[in-house]
């Protein structure tokens, strides 16, 4: 069977950027057990709680939900169990500094597979306010606004 190539997005939490202002993202490779890997392959997972620890200078991906596999037998695995999270040492190392500094948590932001490998981007991230999600979406609009008003005058459209 021929390697699979490029990337193909399993689950996005679209909710981690309304709540949260990402400072770093971080692509890491994910610890599975056979059953999660043939349930990621047919797209089913959920990230909406899930978040990443520094423990014992390892990180770990909690709340991550991997329903069992249908086709599984006694083997199948526990859909939200801890999973080790692979990457380089200096990674590791400037994440324990940031999340130690305070204010900071490691967010899950998408899950994927490249070249046939699970992938995890999690994100060195703050929380937001409620009066800093509503300032986020009035300068979106606002945006949005100023890009369809230039569009229109481009078209020869007078307001």
């Amino acid at each position: 069977m021929a390697r699979e190539k490029g990337r193909k997005l399993v689950a996005q939490n679209r909710k981690a950027r309304h709540d949260y202002h990402i400072e770093d993202v971080f692509e890491a490779g994910l610890v599975l057990q056979g059953t999660e890997v043939k349930s990621l392959r047919a797209g089913h997972a959920t990230l909406v709680d899930g978040y990443a620890d520094v423990k014992d200078g390892e990180v770990w991906l909690h709340g991550v939900h991997i329903p069992e596999y249908t086709e599984g037998t006694w083997t199948n695995h526990e859909p939200r169990r801890k999973r080790k999270l692979l990457l380089h040492r200096n990674e590791i190392s400037k994440l324990i500094g940031k999340t130690k500094e305070g204010g900071f948590t490691l967010v899950p932001l998408s899950l994927y597979f490249k070249d046939g490998y699970a992938k995890v981007e999690i994100a060195l991230a703050r929380g937001r306010k409620a009066y800093d999600k509503r300032q986020a979406i009035a300068e979106r609009d606002a945006k949005r606004e100023a890009e369809r008003a230039t569009g229109r005058r481009a078209k020869g459209y007078l307001d």
